[in-house]
């Protein structure tokens, strides 16, 4: 396994500023956010420019891409497919290979999420990626049970699981062994139950990274652990203090 580190773990610097401060954390892997809405690199500027973005992701030869997480907000349905394979030849010219997204909200039918969903897996398959989708509140990951019948129901599909929404979520911190199969990508930070708790300081939360590498290491993972810390305009501490004691954590138990 390997340790990365979100963009989103700098999203008050521009981009550039995010990945210098990245390297000088030394990670040698960073996921980034593409998110039409945030504030690093968006679809539509990758669509206009797959070269530039290239660039524009890359700083250095000890620093590289090795996960996309991805938000498309196109007006069309054209436009978002011109979108999404940017992205994917984005990722073919810097060697990323995982592609997460976020399932559709809760209420929407599971059958309907299937053939979106198996429409976009099968994409990016044939442009050379894995798809996958994050395990989040509000959506039709939020439970186990449910993330577990789409990677069924689509084929290729895998989970980016992201234990803090089972956590802080309805799942309210059950078993989450029937996703570890499904796994793709991780992303962590620390949380607990309950308002407000769900990014606390690395140590004050409930996430067991430890049972959770094992798990993964069970069923044979050797990808990316992500550290993804939100860089909330509130935020109670220093995010460069937490992302290094979460990297340190981390890298003591791979």
């Amino acid at each position: 396994m390997y340790v990365a580190c979100s963009t989103m773990c700098f999203s008050r610097l521009p981009l550039e500023q995010a990945l210098r401060m990245i390297n000088e954390l030394e990670f040698g892997k960073v996921d980034i956010a593409i998110h039409e809405q945030g504030p690093h690199l968006k679809p539509s500027e990758v669509a206009a420019d797959v070269s530039l973005a290239a660039q524009r992701i890359r700083i250095g030869p000890k620093l590289t891409p090795a996960a996309f997480s991805l938000e498309i907000e196109a007006a069309d349905e054209d436009t978002a497919t011109q979108q999404l394979k940017a992205v994917c030849k984005l990722g073919r010219m810097t060697a990323v290979s995982v592609l997460t997204v976020t399932a559709s909200p809760v209420g929407v039918g599971m059958d309907a999420e299937v053939k979106r969903l198996g429409k976009l897996t099968r994409l990016v398959t044939t442009e050379g990626l894995s798809l996958t989708v994050t395990t989040k509140t509000g959506t039709l990951t939020e439970t186990p049970a449910a993330a577990v019948e789409l990677c069924e129901r689509v084929p290729g599909l895998g989970l980016t699981l992201d234990p803090s929404h089972y956590i802080n979520g309805p799942h309210q911190g059950g078993s989450i062994d029937d996703v570890i199969p499904f796994v793709k990508h991780v992303h962590l930070r620390d949380t607990s139950r309950g308002p407000g708790k769900f990014q606390v300081r690395i140590g004050q939360g409930e996430v067991e990274y430890g049972r959770i590498i094992t798990q993964l290491e069970r069923a044979n993972y050797d990808r990316l652990l992500s550290v993804a810390i939100y860089d909330l305009p509130d935020g109670p501490f220093a995010m460069e203090t937490e992302v290094r004691k979460l990297k340190f954590l981390l890298e003591s138990l791979v």
